[in-house]
């Protein structure tokens, strides 16, 4: 491990606690010292058995939690992701440690095979990374890392060396990811929306035919019980699709599976208000980025809004319907500032009804309908509750006005991550663990939603409200 680095907070630094008598700071010492041990001396593996590489959208939210403990650290993690950046905008969701062996992950860099068969896409030639990407969280991450030490972070060129990058990255998905025409973002793979195994997904991957179970293995299953992990029939859909993708040399079109979903699109949008923020800081107008950002919000609720069920839909781009299995994505869009004010609060309202039951028979916001058919309370993402899920909720309950919900939703975060050791997902009625434990991302936003209330609304909250006040706080 790099010690130049030390994951201890700063002195200046204030924590608060869910509940006046819990022992905040017996969290925060043990959330640190999971985000210690699962650094490798410049990134942050997921967790040291199952997930020994780095991925994108977990960087981000490392990053996000870090910041309270190390803004250098931080900085240093989602520059680390982004020295893997394609020279065609892209973020890999996997940059591949070299020292990690071959057959302690699969799909490994010798599936990728970024090097030769991302060529025409320009990857990197220096590190191994996977093809695919994962959701856009990165210019919400970098504000905030730059918010925690502003003077760090204009010291060190942070902004300015992330700005060109996150510019690159977000023209790629708006002008390469557009395979709907509507102006929305699709997504290609399963794996790039980061809810792998949802049931939203069921309907467009029954038109994939399955690798054959012989040509790959799984070595998620060394690490995680199979009843929490996705079927082996669904594995072999990702396979198939991952391997089509790869000998296309990664290029984007029309394919069996492509889908626009509304939480991918949200926190592109929620990023393109930060990057304004970003821009704004060096220099730059970001009024464009806004409107651009208000752009793409009208055309969520254009595309993927339904108004009977009172919530968003993925749509299958090749059918061209709406596919009708309620997901917590559907919800994630609460996050964004300008959504209309009507919507935000039918959101509300569906996330505190049955399906969701937050608040009545749930404290945690489960993944997938709890009415629905393929409701499973363990699988991956088929039910469990998620940290990072809760975390983007609570900020949109936070920005709609909605205080005592979130307050519920943080108190409920921050205890059954203690109790459950920072478990990469729980069960939405028990809490009780699933998949990993000493989990990265649950342990940074435990962190973040542990620090000071104000700071976190001023510096966090506004990096995303910024359309409904210009581009100075």
């Amino acid at each position: 491990m790099d010690r130049s680095v030390q994951l201890t907070a700063r002195p200046a630094e204030r924590t608060v606690a869910s509940d006046p008598s819990a022992p905040v700071s017996s969290l925060h010492a043990r959330a640190a010292r999971v985000l210690e041990d699962n650094w490798t001396g410049t990134s942050t593996v997921p967790s040291r058995s199952l997930y020994p590489h780095q991925w994108s959208w977990d960087s981000a939210f490392i990053a996000i939690g870090v910041r309270h403990l190390s803004p250098l650290r931080a900085q240093t993690e989602l520059e680390t992701l982004l020295d893997a950046q394609w020279a065609d905008g892209r973020i890999p969701h996997i940059v591949f440690n070299p020292s990690v062996p071959p057959d302690a992950y699969f799909p490994s860099p010798d599936f990728w095979r970024s090097s030769t068969a991302g060529r025409a896409a320009g990857a990197p030639r220096t590190v191994q990374t996977s093809g695919i990407v994962q959701p856009p969280v990165h210019a919400l991450a970098a504000w905030l890392v730059h918010c925690a030490d502003p003077g760090l972070s204009r010291a060190r060129g942070f902004l300015a060396r992330m700005h060109p990058r996150l510019a690159a990255w977000h023209r790629y998905l708006l002008h390469r990811r557009d395979l709907g025409g509507g102006g929305l973002v699709s997504v290609v793979h399963p794996w790039e929306q980061g809810m792998d195994n949802s049931p939203c997904w069921d309907a467009p991957l029954s038109r994939v035919a399955p690798a054959p179970a012989r040509s790959f293995r799984r070595a998620d299953l060394d690490h995680g019980a199979a009843e929490d992990r996705p079927t082996d029939l669904d594995y072999g859909r990702y396979v198939r699709l991952a391997a089509d993708y790869r000998d296309g040399g990664y290029a984007d079109g029309p394919g069996d599976f492509v889908v626009e979903d509304p939480a991918f699109n949200a926190l592109l949008i929620a990023s393109e208000h930060a990057l304004a923020r970003i821009a704004h800081e060096l220099g730059a107008a970001g009024t464009a980025r806004h409107a651009r950002a208000q752009r793409l919000t009208a055309a969520l609720v254009e595309r993927l809004w339904d108004p009977a069920e009172g919530m968003f839909f993925c749509r299958d781009v090749r059918g061209g319907e709406l596919i009708g299995e309620r997901g917590v994505s559907g919800i994630v869009p609460l996050m964004l500032p300008t959504l209309p004010r009507d919507l935000a609060a039918t959101l509300v309202r569906t996330l505190c009804g049955p399906h969701f039951g937050l608040g009545g028979t749930t404290r945690l916001v489960p993944s997938y309908d709890l009415l629905g058919e393929a409701f499973d309370p363990h699988r991956y993402w088929r039910g469990p509750a998620w940290f990072n899920t809760g975390w983007l909720l609570e900020r949109g309950l936070r920005l709609h006005g909605e205080h005592g919900r979130a307050d519920a939703l943080r108190r409920a975060v921050l205890d059954t991550a203690g109790t459950s050791d920072f478990a990469e997902y729980v069960d939405p009625y028990t809490r009780e663990a699933c998949g990993a434990t000493g989990f990265s991302w649950t342990a940074a936003l435990t962190l973040d939603l542990l620090h000071d209330r104000p700071a976190r609304d001023k510096n966090g909250v506004n990096a995303i409200t910024a359309a409904k006040g210009g581009d100075r706080e």
